[in-house]
């Protein structure tokens, strides 16, 4: 957890980090998630939507390193919506299927939010 006992929310939307093409996005993202996991300074949930949710599913290169870090308690809520419009629903690795209610939830609880 972050000091100062402040909840914190990730929203991670593409797959990768930035608008770049690939694969720089994929390179940082996986950096990013690295140092993270590394560090003691842990969010409470990371939210994936939109082509973020290709990142927690069968084929994607930071599968182990996500399991890593909800291993360390952090919870991964992927948009459900969003697994089914990509046909991906059956492929997810790593935490849990939820809904837009579920990450409205995470954020309205949040003291802060970081959107990648």
């Amino acid at each position: 957890m972050f000091s100062e006992n402040k909840s914190t929310v990730i929203l991670i939307t593409r797959q990768g980090m930035g608008d770049a093409e690939q694969p720089l996005p994929m390179k940082l993202i996986q950096t990013y998630l690295t140092f993270l996991n590394d560090s003691n300074t842990l969010p409470d949930v990371i939210c994936f939507y939109t082509a973020g949710v290709k990142l927690t599913v069968e084929g994607s290169p930071i599968i182990e390193l996500l399991r890593a870090i909800e291993a360390k308690g952090v919870r991964l809520i992927l948009c459900g919506t969003c697994l089914n419009f990509y046909g991906l629903t059956e492929r997810v690795q790593v935490g849990i299927v939820g809904g837009m209610t579920d990450i409205i939830e995470a954020q309205r609880r949040a003291d802060k939010v970081i959107s990648l």
